[in-house]
């Protein structure tokens, strides 16, 4: 199996879109009720290109298959050093790895571009994003009770950090 990682293109937008409609209708990996439309998704990718943040794709046989990326974790100067990361495999592309490549791309990066933490905001039912994270070193910092509310449950919000070492 042939995965490669590499830098987004504008080209990708539609596939990204398409793995995060399809989380939002039917996880709680995004606190999001509507889809987005393309336009949405460009102006993401678009402002994230001008911030100078990542967006990375896994791609396998020329088909997007996951894509991950990070951003501040809030828009105050003092929190610059501060990242908050996300990561999402296309639902036929699960188990294969893709998102333990893309966790790792997105750490390199950090750590190249001088971030000092990596946050994480995982959704206390998802037990194996919770675990993943773990592999990778992060650690609870706490969890917020019933800040979100989807599919008629209230939902909690865990959140996890890993120092990046650098600062």
């Amino acid at each position: 199996m042939n995965i490669t990682i590499r830098n987004a293109k504008t080209k990708d937008v539609n596939s990204i879109l398409e793995i995060i409609n399809h989380e939002i209708l039917n996880s709680t990996v995004v606190y999001d009720y509507k889809e987005r439309s393309f336009e949405q998704q460009l102006a993401w990718f678009e402002k994230k290109t001008q911030d100078e943040m990542p967006v990375i794709v896994a791609e396998k046989e020329g088909n997007v298959v996951g894509f991950g990326s990070f951003g501040i974790f809030r828009p105050w100067d003092a929190y610059r050093f501060s990242v908050e990361h996300s990561i999402y495999t296309h639902q036929d592309a699960r188990g294969m790895g893709i998102g333990k490549r893309i966790m790792a791309e997105l750490i390199r990066l950090a750590t190249e571009q001088d971030y000092h933490t990596m946050i994480a905001g995982v959704d206390a039912s998802n037990q194996s994003s919770y675990e993943f994270h773990k592999k990778f070193g992060f650690q609870e910092i706490g969890t917020f009770k019933e800040v979100g509310y989807k599919f008629d449950q209230w939902l909690d919000l865990i959140f996890m950090q890993l120092f990046l070492g650098k600062r």
